[in-house]
Formats: structure tokens, sequence, C-alpha cells
């Protein structure tokens, strides 16, 4: 159990040191692992008036990432606030480029950062955590731009480590799947294109109701690609001939089964081999 592990036990003290110092805060809240936790650890901590949960309704976003989140903050009597952002113009103005979650982030936290100033909050807070500077997030930058606090990561607590506490905290997330939003699936320096945005949607559903929790469907503009966990590729492959036809139905006409299975940052290693 983490909650005996004394490093874990320190870092946790720290987190809470650190909430206290925020004093009163808007937290960036997704409705993931971590937003999740570090949003509860904040009501914890510094109380219901003092927390006020943001969650972006983005067009990047699914709607099922929208009702978890209010599911989670209704629960447990937390104020959200739900306001609507538009990254998509931007990216493709941009050219859709490798820093596009850059845009996405400083969209989100300019958003924020007014809303907390007209409200007299003292922080913007956020849940990157300590794995997350071993991975490329361009979007970092922009939170380093607007001076958004990230406590998960000052206090030094890894993904692992946010799941164990989140267990025996009894959140519901602690084992929920990795999720990125919805540009992710599109390669670097396309368009992305809203409608395919919500045909992706809804082919990641079907997935989830066939019991594929952790699930990509990567677009590359004549075909799409199934991203499935590593362990259950054989199990896709098994039910290939079912997948491809409600594929079709939802509009993607050519789709194969990746036999690699999942990997976070997908299109940022395809944009490697091709450099």
């Amino acid at each position: 159990m983490i909650m005996n592990n004394g490093i874990a036990l320190q870092k946790l003290s720290t987190l809470k040191a650190i909430l206290t110092q925020c004093k009163k805060v808007v937290v960036a809240f997704s409705g993931g692992v971590d937003s999740s936790f570090l949003l509860y650890m904040a009501l914890t901590v510094l109380g219901k008036e003092n927390v006020l949960a943001v969650t972006a309704n983005s067009e990047t976003y699914t709607a099922k990432e929208m009702k978890e989140s209010s599911e989670f903050t209704r629960k447990h009597g937390i104020n959200q606030k739900i306001i609507t952002t538009c990254e998509i113009s931007t990216i493709n103005e941009k050219g859709n480029p490798l820093n596009r979650c850059y845009y996405c982030k400083l969209e989100l936290f300019h958003h924020l950062k007014r809303l907390a100033e007209k409200n007299d909050f003292h922080s913007v807070i956020e849940g990157s955590n300590k794995d997350d500077e071993r991975d490329f997030r361009p979007g970092s930058k922009a939170i380093e731009e607007l001076q958004i606090r990230s406590p998960l990561k000052e206090a030094g607590l890894t993904k692992e480590e946010i799941r164990s506490l989140s267990k025996e905290m009894g959140l519901p997330t602690w084992n929920k799947p990795a999720f990125a939003c919805l540009t992710s699936r599109f390669p670097y320096h396309t368009i992305i294109d809203k409608k395919v945005m919500r045909k992706i949607e809804k082919a990641e559903e079907y997935l989830h109701e066939l019991g594929f929790d952790q699930c990509r469907v990567r677009y590359f503009g004549d075909r799409v690609s199934v991203e499935v966990e590593k362990n259950r590729v054989q199990e896709a492959m098994s039910l290939s001939g079912k997948i491809k036809k409600k594929l079709q139905k939802i509009g993607f006409f050519n789709s194969e089964i990746d036999p690699e299975g999942y990997r976070t940052g997908r299109m940022n290693l395809l944009e490697k081999d091709a450099t």
C-alpha cells in the first residue's frame, strides 16, 4: 500500500503545504486521473469555498469526458464552471505544428487566469505530474509563461503514486485509462477536421463498448489505425471483421488493427521517424 511508503507520505505532505500556500484556487479540471486527484486534495486542504473547478467544453474532448467530470464534482460537492474554448481554428491556422498543444493550453489558461482575477482567486493550478517532465509536452511552455502552478509536479508525485493514493482515498478515477484530446489522433501538419473528430469519438465509444478501455483510433486521411492495449491485440484481431464493419458505418471505410498496440505519443514517434 502506497500510504505506508515514507517517500509518498512525504510528497503528500509537501502537496498539502503547496496547496495551503495557494489559498484560493481555480483548478483546471479535465476529469482525468491527475486533475481529479489534485481537485480532491484542493478540496480537502482548502475547503469548498476556496476551490473552483473549471472544465473546458472543447471540441477536442468527448462528451463522455465532460459527463464524467460533472459527475465527479457533483459527488464531492465541488463548484464547477464550464467554459467554451475553440482551439481547432488556431491550430489549423498555424498549420497543425508539433507544438499544437502549446496553443491549446495557451487559450485554456488565458481563460482561467481572467476568471481567477475577476473572482479574486489567488492561484490557477493544473495537474501535470513528475513523470510529465520526461515526455514531449509543448503545453508546459504555456503553463510556465502564464505562471500556472503544477502542485503535483512540484511535490514530485509520479503517475503511479497518484493512482495509488487515489485508490486509497476512494476516488473512482484511480484506474481510469489515459486520455488525450482528439487532436492527438491526427498527424502533425495536416488539417484537423471537426467532422472527422466526431467520427473518431463514435469509433472509440464503440471500442469502449467492446471492453477496450485503453484505445485510440488514429486518422491518416485514407485510413484509420485502431490501437488497443498490447496484451489485447489478438482479441481485437479476432473481432476485426466486426470492428471494421462498425467503422464503415461510421464513415471509416479503410481500417486496420495496429499489431503493435497502443502507444502514448504515437504521432510524436511517427514524426520522429519521418525526420
